[in-house]
């Protein structure tokens, strides 16, 4: 977490003057071709940003920071920005709200929540739920959903959003280590890794 804060920190600055296989490079550019095509400045969207998820494959892909405004920039487009929510766990370690704070300042509405320790060590931090149920509450505020994850947990979720809520579901992450079936499942994908010296910050 004390990357984290100094990610957000670093790219503050900058901004002035999981899981599963991953598909093929053709197909992720067709698909985001064809999801740029649908995007209208009307359109009405909520974007959902599972932090832990997107720090660690920026990690453990690439030993590289997340530049989380630039997502956020480039998943919205010039579309209507309604909800921009990051997901955050709490582990009480130093710079921790510096980094929340920060991810304000970006433009995102922060939920955190603390990190779980059971008995023998074993420690659980994950959002799924929540996320999942704001998704499926402020859906029928949205035309468009932009969930940004690799998780492939959340497949049944993005269905859910297409069939039963009528939206549309875009995802957004590094394919490299994003889950084939999320991907699939999502109306269209967002590939991070085609543009990593846009979204990524090393050092």
């Amino acid at each position: 977490m004390v990357e984290l804060a100094k990610t957000v920190h670093e790219e503050r600055q900058s901004r002035e003057p999981a899981s599963g296989s991953a598909v093929s490079h053709g197909s992720r550019s067709e698909r985001h071709n064809v999801a740029s095509s649908l995007q209208h400045s009307e359109q009405r969207v909520g974007v959902f940003v599972d932090v832990q998820n997107l720090y660690y494959s920026a990690k453990n892909v690439y030993g590289a920071k997340v530049n989380f405004s630039n997502i956020l920039k480039a998943a919205v487009g010039r579309r209507k920005l309604v909800r921009a929510i990051a997901y955050v766990i709490r582990a009480d370690v130093k710079d921790e709200q510096n980094f929340f704070d920060a991810l304000e300042n970006i433009g995102f509405e922060v939920k955190a929540k603390d990190l779980q320790v059971f008995f023998g060590g074993a420690k659980k931090g994950d959002w799924d739920i929540g996320i999942a149920m704001d998704t499926i509450e402020l859906s029928p505020k949205l035309d468009t959903i932009i969930l940004v994850s690799g998780d492939g947990d959340y497949q049944p979720l993005v269905q859910h959003l297409r069939r039963a809520m009528c939206c549309r579901v875009e995802v957004v992450a590094f394919g490299k280590s994003a889950s084939s079936k999320l991907v699939e499942e999502a109306d269209s994908f967002f590939d991070l890794d085609t543009a990593p010296a846009k979204f990524l910050m090393r050092g």
